[in-house]
């Protein structure tokens, strides 16, 4: 006989319950916390939905400036088969992204090999981190103007503002990663003969994947929002494009349609981080959020 505890998560077990009751109990206990957590998840969304609907509706809140959810789901499914500004919505999405997405490989392998670089070279770290510090400094979203100016109104000026959204995130953490690199480690593998390459290569790299793959969940959506405040400034294509336009003219549903786009592109992002880092780093063990996600 197993007994499980399903408010706080605890199992408990009978004397003599077999290994096979004890995990079989184990899923149960796992699927039941996660259907209670997608639950409650969905209860809270429609509450929500359902105080601005009645919100607006009853004019608690000016239905001008906010709208109403239905309104904006119509608006969405406009939106998802016609377009806006004569452009389907699949034109704006994929200039956007193909901005996004370059900005942040580019960014992201930049952000690596140059926290890679400076991590293991003291020297180097100490002539470049004042200008590094000095960069950081600037926030990225002014620097969209300049390279607009530069660059021009075309796909270049979204790249560089995406890219300067990544660099610094992934570069902090990929430097920090090296920083702390296990030193027992380093000093086995220079013991055992291993060249500075080699020492990076099998130990280093490995050591700041952690860190590296961390600030890439969060550094792609820094990407999209680089590329879409480039489109805020100049553009005629994309995302942000279409947001500013809709602000133009007041379309409020509109507005809110795009950025529901722009978020289901980010977690679905998010989503295959999450499947690139459980195969990159197989071998550090399941964290407490993964176990009971």
């Amino acid at each position: 006989m197993v007994a499980i505890s399903i408010n706080d998560g605890a199992i408990t077990y009978a004397l003599g319950t077999s290994d096979a009751e004890i995990e079989a109990a184990a899923r149960n206990a796992a699927r039941t916390r996660h259907m209670k957590v997608v639950v409650w998840r969905l209860v809270v969304l429609a509450i929500l939905m359902g105080s601005w609907e009645l919100s607006a509706r009853n004019t608690w809140i000016d239905p001008f400036f906010y709208s109403y959810p239905t309104e904006i789901i119509l608006r969405l499914w406009e939106f998802i088969w016609e377009g806006s500004d004569g452009v389907s919505l699949w034109v704006h999405l994929y200039y956007t992204l193909t901005a996004a997405l370059i900005g942040f490989l580019l960014g992201a392998l930049a952000g690596i090999v140059c926290g890679i670089a400076l991590g293991r070279n003291r020297m180097l770290s100490d002539i470049f981190s004042i200008y590094i510090k000095v960069l950081n400094a600037i926030p990225r979203v002014v620097l969209a103007p300049i390279f607009i100016l530069i660059l021009g109104f075309g796909l270049a000026s979204k790249v560089a503002v995406a890219f300067v959204m990544v660099f610094f995130i992934v570069f902090a953490n990929a430097f920090q990663g090296v920083r702390e690199a296990d030193r027992a480690m380093i000093a086995n593998a220079q013991i055992l003969g291993a060249s500075s390459w080699q020492l990076t290569r099998s130990v280093i790299i490995p050591s700041a994947m952690s860190w590296i793959i961390a600030s890439l969940h969060l550094s792609f959506s820094f990407a999209i929002v680089g590329a879409i405040v480039g489109e805020f400034i100049g553009s005629n294509k994309g995302i942000g494009h279409v947001i500013q336009l809709a602000r133009g003219l007041h379309d409020v549903p509109l507005m809110f349609a795009a950025i529901i786009v722009v978020l289901v592109v980010v977690l679905a992002a998010e989503y295959a981080m999450t499947l690139i880092e459980h195969r990159l780093v197989k071998w550090r063990p399941a964290s407490s959020s993964d176990a009971q996600a």
